[in-house]
């Protein structure tokens, strides 16, 4: 049970990112789905509602839960906010070209590539949040 225990905390940040991932996955599936199916708004604009949506989510929980930032300034709030999105929009943009050029240009397996690129996304959306967003001074 120690093992366990040690485990546990050694690996927390990854296992609450992990979890929260999850939940934003599932946030921006059931956006999507409301106002696509049920709503009846158009593809582009649900998913556009669904994305935001989602990243506030993801934004909100990394940064309560997995990375602990507990400055709320205007200031700090913002910086975080924004290079977040930055770095959501970049990965956002690199999980795009991979399909692009894998599925469109070279006729890839399309799902072997999406989850070899959401495993590529994952991983770099965790560095950057590290590294630059809620990086600990």
């Amino acid at each position: 049970m120690e093992k366990i225990k040690e485990l546990l905390k050694k690996y927390k940040f990854i296992i609450l990112y992990g979890i929260f991932g999850v939940l934003t996955t599932i946030i921006n599936i059931a956006v999507y789905g409301i106002f696509y199916s049920v709503l009846g708004f158009s593809n582009v604009f649900s998913n556009v509602i669904a994305w935001v949506l989602s990243v506030l989510f993801a934004f909100i929980t990394n940064k309560l839960w997995v990375f602990e930032s507990k400055n709320f300034s205007f200031k700090i709030f913002m910086k975080e906010l924004g290079s977040f999105t930055v770095c959501r929009l970049a990965t956002g943009g690199l999980d795009l070209g991979i399909m692009f050029v894998g599925v469109d240009l070279l006729k890839g397996p399309a799902m072997i590539l999406k989850v070899a690129s959401n495993i590529i996304v994952i991983i770099l959306n965790y560095v950057m949040s590290k590294l630059f967003v809620f990086k600990k001074n």
